[in-house]
């Protein structure tokens, strides 16, 4: 696929998702990309019933009454992309692979940022730092950004999604809307994804092909594992085999149930498979 079709079907994509949203009576799709953050903008007296988390400690410690911080929203959004594309992406058929979709998907939400949002930008991470594109606005900017998404040919192999969302966390200083898509296969990434739930607002992207969970009893087979380049011999009809097709849906589970927990956004797509009805029904949930 080159740019243009790229292009074509993103923007194809983006209309149905616009079109679903607005008329399903859920209010405005541009609601869904506006600034959710706050920034400090002042400070008086404490009144009777004002929310404490917003005192400001600092200066009431001067002893010079109780003072309360007030914030206004933040006219420009910041929506930030962190892309892992580490070899395991590379599982599923070839015009379907994990990491078409989640170029695909990534074009598709950075396409609706663009027209809705201050900046945009993204991180794609393997076991490296693949590609940053620090945020910035402007039609330009969002159509540079769409075309870097295009054209990630990673050259890691491994997957290191903790230094990605450490870096994330490091590079962005104000409140943002950050996607982070993945296939969350990985190990101890969950505190740092738990930091940013906190410092920002974060939407999780679940990109699986569904060979990781429902590989169907086959005998021994090959399968090659694209991290470390090497093929295995495995016995499909195994209980082990299957006991660990189980824990891997445990584990996308226990992700889902995390997110609930942090108040952070979860959604799973399924590459190879129409995943507007997930989107739409994510930004339904979003409003």
């Amino acid at each position: 696929m080159d740019i243009r079709s790229f292009l074509s079907r993103i923007v194809q994509l983006e209309i149905r998702i616009r079109k679903a949203i607005n008329t399903q009576m859920h209010g405005n799709f541009s609601s869904i990309f506006k600034g959710s953050g706050l920034e400090f903008s002042d400070l008086r007296q404490y009144h009777y019933g004002d929310d404490v988390r917003h005192i400001d400690w600092n200066t009431t410690a001067k002893g010079h009454g109780t003072f309360v911080k007030l914030y206004k929203e933040e006219k420009e959004q910041t929506v930030f992309f962190l892309l892992d594309v580490s070899a395991s992406q590379l599982v599923g058929k070839r015009q379907a692979q994990k990491l078409n979709t989640l170029k695909e998907v990534a074009g598709v939400l950075a396409f609706s940022a663009m027209q809705e949002a201050g900046h945009i930008g993204f991180c794609a991470y393997s076991d490296q730092n693949e590609k940053f594109i620090a945020p910035g606005s402007g039609k330009k900017h969002g159509y540079k950004t769409i075309l870097e998404i295009f054209k990630l040919n990673p050259t890691g192999l491994g997957t290191d999604l903790k230094a990605g969302l450490k870096f994330t966390l490091q590079a962005l200083k104000r409140k943002s809307l950050v996607f982070v898509l993945s296939d969350f296969i990985d190990d101890n990434y969950q505190d740092l994804l738990k930091a940013i739930a906190q410092k920002h607002d974060l939407v999780v992207v679940h990109i699986q092909d569904n060979i990781e969970y429902e590989l169907p009893k086959m005998g021994i087979i090959p399968i090659y594992d694209p991290e470390r380049r090497q093929t295995t011999w495995v016995n499909t009809s195994a209980s082990a085999f299957r006991e660990q097709l189980k824990d891997n849906f445990k584990g996308y589970e226990a992700l889902k149930t995390h997110c609930k927990q942090w108040q952070a956004d979860y959604v799973r797509i399924q590459s190879g498979e129409d995943y507007v009805p997930a989107l739409v029904k994510l930004f339904n949930v979003r409003k």
